[in-house]
C-alpha cells in the first residue's frame, strides 16, 4: 500500500529512494523495532533473532502501525512531520509522505476510511479521509484538525469505525471524537498521565494505562458519558496495551515496574505477570500465542518473553530508545 494526498490535504507524497535488498532471506516475516533516538527501524530475522539491517526514517519516530490490510507498516516521524511506509514482508521503503504535522501516534479506523494522527507537541488530532487508489493504496485528504487538550498521546477506535478515543497525557483527560462529524462527543477526566487506550472487543468498555500511576482505569462507554467502573493495580508506569488475541485478555506493559500484566477482560483482574526488564514499552504477540516481543526502552534491546515459562528467553541489541515493535507473524490484534 502507498499513501498519497489529494489537493484538500496539506501533505504531499514523495517517492522514496530505492532501499537496499534485505541482507538475508527469512522464512517468516521479519520483526520491526522502531529506534526513536536513532531515527531508524531495526529489521530482525525472527529465526536467528539477529538484526538484518537498519532502515533510516525521519527524525524522532515514535510509533509504528500496521495498516488493517497489512500491506504497509507506517512509521510516524514526529519531528520530521512525515510518514515512512515500509513493506512488512521485506522492510523496503515503499513511500515517504511529508507535510503531516507532528505525527506522534497514528491509527487507521478498522474499515480504513479514516486515518488519524495525534500531534503530541501541537495539541491536536488530525483526521484524514482516505480514498482507495485504482492501482492500490489510498489518498489522504485532511477532513479536520481537532484541538484536543494538552499533549494528545494515544488513539483507539471502536470496532465499527465510528468513534476515536484519545488520551491527553498532560491534562489528564480522555476525549471521544465522532469520526463522521469530526466533533468531540465528550471530554472526561482521568488518572495521572494517561497513555495507551484499549477498547474491548464488544465496544462496551475502555481501558487506560496510567503512566503516572501504577494502574489501569476501566470505563463503561455505553452511555452518553464514560463511567469509571474499576481501577486495576498493575505496576509502576502502566503504559501500553496489546490484545492477547482471544478476545478475553489484554497485555499491559508497566514501564517503571519492569513487568507486563495480563488482564482478564471479563473480571478486569490481573491473571498473570511477566518479567520485562529495561523499561518495557510497546509489544507484539507472535502467532503462536506464547511469545511476547517488547521493546526495552531504557536498555536499547528487544526482549523476547516465553509466556508458558513466564521468563525472558532472549534480548536483542537494537538502537537507542526502542519504542514500537510489529510483525506480520502476529496473534489477532483483538
Amino acid at each position: 500500500m502507498t499513501l498519497g494526498c489529494l489537493a484538500a490535504s496539506p501533505a504531499r507524497a514523495e517517492p522514496a529512494k530505492p532501499a537496499a535488498a534485505v541482507a538475508a532471506v527469512v522464512s517468516k516475516p521479519p520483526i520491526f523495532v522502531l529506534n526513536s533516538l536513532d531515527a531508524s527501524v531495526s529489521v530482525i530475522d525472527p529465526v536467528t533473532y539477529q538484526e538484518i539491517r537498519r532502515v533510516p526514517t525521519g527524525k524522532e519516530p515514535h510509533h509504528l502501525y500496521l495498516s488493517p490490510d497489512e500491506k504497509s507498516l507506517l512509521v510516524a516521524n514526529a519531528l520530521a512531520d512525515s510518514l515512512t511506509m515500509l513493506d512488512p514482508r521485506t522492510g523496503e521503503v515503499q513511500r515517504v509522505v511529508t507535510g503531516i504535522p507532528d505525527p506522534y501516534q497514528l491509527k487507521f479506523s478498522p474499515d480504513m476510511k479514516w486515518f488519524l494522527t495525534a500531534a503530541n507537541r501541537l495539541n491536536h488530532v488530525d483526521i484524514y479521509r482516505t480514498t482507495p487508489r485504482a492501482g492500490g493504496g489510498v489518498d489522504l485528504a485532511l477532513a479536520k484538525r481537532v484541538p484536543t487538550g494538552k499533549t494528545p498521546s494515544h488513539i483507539a477506535t471502536d470496532s465499527k469505525s465510528t468513534v476515536a478515543y484519545v488520551t491527553m497525557q498532560d491534562s489528564d483527560e480522555l476525549v471521544a471524537i465522532d469520526l463522521a462529524t469530526q466533533a468531540i462527543r465528550w471530554r472526561s477526566p482521568t488518572g495521572k498521565m494517561p497513555a495507551d487506550v484499549f477498547v474491548t472487543p464488544d465496544d462496551r468498555h475502555l481501558l487506560i494505562g496510567l503512566t503516572g500511576d501504577r494502574a489501569a482505569e476501566v470505563y463503561d462507554i455505553t452511555g452518553a458519558k464514560p463511567v469509571l467502573v474499576k481501577r486495576i493495580p498493575t505496576g509502576d508506569g502502566a503504559h501500553a496495551f496489546r490484545a492477547w488475541g482471544d478476545k478475553r485478555h489484554v497485555l499491559l506493559s508497566n514501564r517503571a515496574g519492569n513487568t507486563i500484566s495480563r488482564i482478564d477482560l471479563q473480571t478486569f483482574t490481573v491473571v498473570a505477570t511477566y518479567p520485562a526488564p529495561g523499561g518495557p514499552d510497546c509489544m507484539d504477540l507472535l502467532a503462536d500465542g506464547k511469545t511476547i516481543l517488547v521493546t526495552s526502552r531504557w536498555a536499547r534491546k528487544l526482549t523476547v518473553i516465553d509466556t508458558v515459562q513466564g521468563k525472558v528467553v532472549r534480548q536483542i541489541p537494537v538502537g537507542r530508545s526502542p519504542h514500537g515493535v510489529w510483525t506480520l507473524d502476529h496473534a489477532a490484534r483483538q
